[in-house]
């Protein structure tokens, strides 16, 4: 069923959690509507004035949009992308050094229908991309260059900032494409890093995120379960987890990383059909 709206939630999560226990909670505030089909969110916070944050969500339609909203819901039209060919995922990150005396927020998104993915500054909404980058270049099957999911990862060793992006459809493995963002001083380019990923055939791979702290990356084998790697390239391609796959109904969807200190918090994952959010430890992944 499509949503057009964004609903928000702030929710204190207890360091006792009960397994199994159905808690149920309301949205503080619920967004404008979208003219389709809202997807995925990513959070720009103002660090210098938290008031004037940015909550970004793509409108997955071929007529598609990333809109921007303040933090009562109100669509910001001025900082909202439109034009955008079935955007899907979006994600955010921090500080990138475009060249030696400008460094910016950066948004990105994928693009599917254009089998590319974009990068704008924030919040300045400057597109960085020269009008996008294409990922998956080397398929020759059309069909498995369709972007879906999009991850962004800083490397605490070398500050490289990377693109982890999923895609509609895909092989058994090397799934996921890992990018290095590279800029010439003014525009950024991709540069495939690797590839790897395990799928299970089952049904497609949307969701990604990666804990940022703890070095690993997460995404949705919808149907299956949720597998984990590292997230730096020079530690290698071992699959380090597959969990939760029992717990869920059916499709195993949106993923996002709650830090709390010394590695504890949850990675929280959607349970679509059944309308829930599951909860799994940081440290150790369990339920």
């Amino acid at each position: 069923m499509k949503r057009k709206t964004l609903i928000l939630i702030s929710v204190i999560i207890s360091l006792v959690f009960i397994s199994n226990r159905v808690f149920n909670i309301t949205p503080n505030i619920i967004t404008e509507k979208t003219k389709h089909d809202s997807d995925d969110p990513a959070i720009w916070v103002n660090h210098t004035d938290p008031g004037k944050s940015i909550i970004f969500g793509t409108d997955k339609d071929p007529d598609g949009a990333i809109y921007a909203f303040d933090l009562e819901g109100k669509i910001i039209e001025k900082k909202t992308i439109r034009g955008v060919k079935r955007p899907n995922n979006v994600d955010l990150q921090y500080n990138f050094k475009l060249n030696d005396s400008v460094t910016h927020d950066v948004l990105a998104f994928t693009e599917r229908d254009k089998k590319q993915i974009r990068i704008f500054s924030v919040p300045d909404m400057k597109p960085l991309d020269g009008g996008g980058l294409p990922v998956f270049e080397d398929e020759t099957n059309l069909k498995l260059r369709e972007p879906m999911g999009i991850s962004l990862y800083s490397s605490p060793i070398d500050n490289v900032l990377y693109a982890i992006v999923s895609r509609k459809n895909g092989p058994k493995t090397n799934y996921l494409y890992q990018y290095e963002i590279k800029s010439d001083g003014e525009r950024v380019s991709l540069k495939l890093i690797r590839k790897f990923g395990n799928f299970s055939g089952e049904q497609e791979i949307e969701a990604v995120a990666v804990d940022h702290q703890l070095g690993y990356v997460y995404y949705s084998d919808e149907t299956h379960c949720i597998r984990k790697y590292f997230a730096e390239p020079s530690k290698g391609n071992r699959e380090l987890g597959c969990f939760g796959g029992d717990i869920f109904e059916g499709d195993i969807e949106g993923i996002a990383i709650a830090n709390f200190k010394n590695g504890t918090g949850y990675i929280i994952v959607s349970n679509q059909k059944k309308g829930t959010f599951n909860l799994f430890s940081r440290k150790d992944n369990t339920f």
